[in-house]
């Protein structure tokens, strides 16, 4: 009777343990079931601007594009503020089910270090999908002001401290952020006026009210190519495709000088792998329609990266730990 039943305990303990190890095995069934089946119901990208910009469009070119390829919606939803802070805590704490992913763009490794409280972790709360291309800024004058080129920006600032004004898109912006940088490289002093987007920053510049904007590319060369107005510098190390004739910083006395405007895709931590890898696939594939790539590189002036989800993260870690010493070492305050 004992030896009964302890051969009933070993087996019950060895079938225990099989379902243990049987587990795993699964639940990786189960979700990759699921990534097939994605998507199952409509998907939802929040843009976290308002519509316009750049983000906005990119992301309802991606939706038109998956919803063709794929038959379901795929819906855009702008949750606008805070520099797009807001939008990006709705999708950190949305269901990680692989229906909710958040577009952002570069001031998203700016707000970590210039936002208070964040209502959640930038590393820790996403999981990284797609950086999807960079950009230079352009810096950009009224053709009736005296600037050719960016040294000619310098050489005034110099001879008149705190008399040169530039215009942003806003306090611990990219372009605020990156003209700090060189007037500590470069020993000059701009004055610095915010703007409330690019919209109002790029009306003073094309009525002289101030001296220099910046701004991505993808804003500004609609001016620069009707002539409206002039760029002196674009702020990559290279120049950009969408301005081949604007001399690079890099050119013009900074050396290996280089700020990017960005896009990523981000979705909330937890999401599952197989759905994550699905969609990663689908929006390789959207990418290499010869079309896209050629609307974006030319209207929107990237330079796509399509990369991976490591490379993601591993890019936005970078821009979080270069800008926040920007932005502690000269303290820096939002609007």
């Amino acid at each position: 009777m004992e030896k009964s039943t302890g051969w009933r305990c070993f087996l019950d303990i060895l079938i225990a343990l099989g379902a243990l190890v049987a587990l795993p095995f699964a639940a990786q069934a189960v979700a990759a079931d699921s990534a097939q089946a994605w998507p199952a119901k409509p998907v939802r990208f929040i843009v976290p601007f308002p519509p316009g910009g750049t983000v906005d469009p990119l992301a309802r070119l991606l939706g038109a594009r998956l919803n063709a390829a794929l038959g379901q919606q795929f819906i855009v939803d702008n949750r606008t503020g805070g520099s797009g802070a807001i939008g990006t805590a709705i999708a950190a704490k949305a269901n990680p089910d692989g229906y909710t992913y958040v577009f952002v763009f570069d001031t998203h490794a700016v707000n970590p270090s210039l936002i208070p409280n964040l209502p959640f972790d930038t590393v820790k709360d996403l999981a990284p999908v797609m950086l999807v291309g960079t950009a230079p800024m352009a810096y950009v004058t009224h053709p009736a002001k005296p600037y050719k080129s960016f040294g000619d920006v310098v050489k005034a600032a110099k001879a008149k401290p705190d008399t040169v004004t530039y215009g942003t898109v806003g306090s611990g912006s990219l372009g605020h952020l990156t003209t700090t940088l060189l007037q500590h490289s470069g020993g000059f002093k701009l004055v610095h006026v915010p703007f409330k987007g690019g919209g109002p920053m790029s009306t003073n510049v094309l009525g002289g009210q101030i001296e220099i904007g910046i701004g991505t590319v993808a804003l500004l060369a609609p001016y620069v190519s009707s002539g409206r107005l002039r760029a002196v510098a674009v702020t990559g190390d290279k120049r950009s495709q969408a301005m081949p004739d604007v001399p690079a910083l890099a050119e013009q006395g900074f050396p290996g000088f280089s700020a990017l405007a960005w896009w990523g895709i981000f979705t909330p931590a937890g999401t599952p792998k197989p759905i994550l890898d699905r969609f990663h696939a689908e929006l390789v594939k959207v990418f290499n329609q010869p079309d896209l790539h050629k609307q974006l590189t030319e209207q929107l002036g990237m330079d796509l990266a399509v990369s991976s989800p490591q490379a993601l993260q591993k890019w936005t870690v970078g821009e979080i730990a270069r800008w926040s010493k920007v932005v502690r070492d000269n303290s820096i305050r939002a609007d």
